[in-house]
């Protein structure tokens, strides 16, 4: 059965229309993946079938009776709304009543349980949770506001960051337990821990789910099917995003073979043109037009992608040494004592909870920020691109064109080529007509696109990107993935989308936030296993003390382990010893790694050899529990 059905939708700004004979249905435990370039009309969409905006043709028809939450990109509240108001939605009966339960509670325990009254209201509401089966979302709603991060639930709303307010409203929608959930990029502002934890829920998620990410490993594990918005309407492909990919690699070889064979009949036709014909019979004439409709065809079809192409500057043996720098906001440690020398081949992927300091590090790397202690030397050839989040450099009164043109009138790319500022920006897919916009009314994918070229015309070689992925569509992710595989200089990400430090890092550098930064060897997928293997460690049963032989006041024949063979006795003495050697090595491993963070040589050494032991440790802890538990 169909939770959403579209039928011929149609959306206009404009002369040009945004949408156009959209049709599709949504089955109601299906989760679909919405993808298109920026400005193809995925988030118009999205506010159309949310109620919020107005098609101007066609029927979006679901059933009565049925939930639908929508989580925007950015949600707005009222500023004086609290946490606790805006996230149990008092629209809904089942969190109404949780809303009341929370908000007694809270003031009970501010009396410290004193106030007959607020005891008496605890109880009844406590009753009605009994009778309704409350409970179970009571215990849902904490673990889903416990791995948000939500914790002060007094706080107003219009107090917090931009982040903040984003996870208030991901709460509010996912404990609305809707029938279709519809969600326009979740996973920004989301820390990595936590985009793995929304990725399990949502692929076990009960109801419909329709999701607009540039997150592509987050689509391929939780969506199954994917509709694709393009000019004039939408495609829809089986499967994750993986399978739309193989889907339109096959798409694009016919349509190549298609091209081929055009171009092979337009010059059959072009000769016969230049030929001339005798007569002009209806035969002819028709065959003038195919001929040059042949010549026209390889011209139509869907613009070109975005052509990111740059120079940069040659890069010096010195790039940057970081000694011991240090930076606190009051009593809260971002950095503590953290030293590394970059060398010309790094590649470093910076990941941990948000708030613990990633951003913090680039703004003293770029010298926006000073250190409080410590220092950072930059090498004589080093150019600094910052790529921030906030956009910073932009000027909302200058037109697009004036915005570049005020840097450079020209422009060098990487093979050396000058081309006007006016072309440079119609590779980053800003056409004439666009370019003569100014940038206040640009979106948000357009002002970090705009933001990306300015930074690249400045011909870097250490490249500071924080939260690259952040309103960027996944085609112009691609150009940038495949543009820094030939960069030419160092590159420092900070992100949270792991497919994209996976393309275009070598290390990592995981904010543990206590303001100790420790290196990993390898990309994410590589951190992620040396993870495990950690996680997997720790959880292995261990002997509490060294199991040495009883000493009791008896004969010795009474005190040895008659169960166990001559063979097996002296096997459990050597695994005793085995181990305690193993646990020694286990520690001096792990201090060498914490307390030079900076060769990644010896890093990668030590963690190999960490994983190994480990394994052997795990297989001599289970023989020796055996062989106890004989004994």
């Amino acid at each position: 059965m169909n939770i959403l059905t579209i039928e011929g939708l149609r959306k206009n700004f404009g002369v040009k229309p945004l949408l156009d004979a959209v049709t599709f249905g949504l089955a109601d435990d299906e989760k679909m993946g919405l993808i298109g370039a920026n400005g193809s009309g995925k988030t118009t969409l999205m506010r159309i079938i949310a109620g919020i905006e107005k098609a101007d043709g066609g029927r979006v028809m679901i059933p009565s009776g049925s939930r639908v939450a929508f989580l925007p990109q950015n949600p707005e509240f009222d500023a004086g709304m609290s946490v606790l108001d805006a996230v149990f939605d008092q629209g809904d009966p089942n969190l109404r009543l949780l809303h009341d339960y929370e908000e007694a509670t809270h003031a009970l325990s501010a009396t410290d349980g004193s106030d007959e009254a607020l005891l008496a209201r605890v109880f009844e509401l406590s009753h009605q949770l009994d009778v309704t089966g409350g409970w179970d979302r009571e215990a849902n709603a904490h673990a889903i506001l416990d791995r948000l991060g939500i914790v002060d639930t007094d706080a107003l709303v219009g107090t917090l960051s931009g982040g903040q307010r984003k996870r208030v409203a991901l709460a509010r929608a996912l404990l609305l337990q809707p029938d279709l959930l519809l969600l326009d990029e979740p996973t920004n502002h989301l820390d990595t821990e936590t985009i793995s934890w929304l990725e399990t829920y949502l692929a076990r998620y009960p109801g419909a789910l329709l999701l607009v990410t540039h997150d592509r490993y987050f689509l391929d594990r939780v969506t199954n099917r994917m509709l694709e918005v393009e000019p004039g309407g939408v495609k829809k492909y089986e499967g994750n995003y993986t399978r739309y990919l193989e889907l339109k690699e096959v798409q694009e070889q016919l349509a190549e073979a298609t091209e081929r064979t055009r171009q092979n009949l337009a010059k059959r036709e072009l000769i016969w043109l230049r030929r001339g014909a005798k007569a002009r019979t209806s035969k002819s004439k028709y065959r003038l037009e195919r001929a040059h409709a042949l010549q026209e065809g390889g011209r139509s079809g869907p613009g070109a992608g975005i052509e990111l192409t740059a120079a940069s500057t040659r890069l010096g043996k010195m790039v940057l040494e970081i000694d011991a720098v240090s930076k606190s906001y009051g009593d809260l440690t971002l950095v503590k004592k953290y030293s590394h020398i970059l060398t010309r081949e790094d590649r470093i992927g910076i990941i941990g909870p948000n708030g613990s300091g990633k951003t913090t590090l680039l703004e003293m790397i770029a010298g926006r920020v000073a250190p409080d202690s410590g220092k950072i030397d930059v090498g004589p050839t080093v150019v600094i691109g910052y790529f921030d989040q906030e956009v910073r450099t932009l000027d909302d009164s200058l037109r697009v064109i004036d915005t570049v043109t005020k840097v450079a009138e020209h422009v060098r790319t990487a093979d050396g080529t000058l081309i006007s500022a006016s072309v440079m920006l119609e590779r980053f897919l800003f056409p004439s007509a666009v370019q003569y916009t100014p940038v206040a009314k640009l979106s948000g994918g357009e002002r970090r696109r705009l933001h990306l070229l300015l930074v690249l015309m400045g011909a870097p070689n250490v490249l500071l990107l924080d939260e690259p992925t952040n309103d960027l569509d996944i085609p112009t992710l691609a150009a940038l993935e495949e543009y820094l595989d030939t960069f030419a200089g160092v590159l420092i990400v900070v992100s949270h989308d792991r497919w994209f430090l996976d393309r275009t890092i070598d290390n990592i550098l995981r904010f543990e936030g206590d303001g100790t930064i420790r290196p990993y060897p390898g990309d994410y997928s590589a951190y992620l296993e040396i993870k495990a293997r950690e996680e997997s460690a720790q959880a292995a049963p261990k002997p509490q003390a060294a199991p040495k032989p009883v000493e009791v006041a008896a004969p010795a024949k009474a005190a040895s382990p008659g169960k166990l063979s001559f063979k097996e006795k002296t096997e459990l003495a050597e695994i005793e010893k085995r181990i305690e050697k193993a646990e020694l090595r286990k520690v001096e491993i792990e201090t060498a790694l914490g307390s030079n963070p900076s060769d990644f040589e010896a890093v990668a050494s030590l963690s190999n050899e960490l994983g190994v032991l480990i394994e052997k440790l795990d297989k001599d802890v289970e023989r020796w529990a055996a062989l106890s538990d004989r004994a």
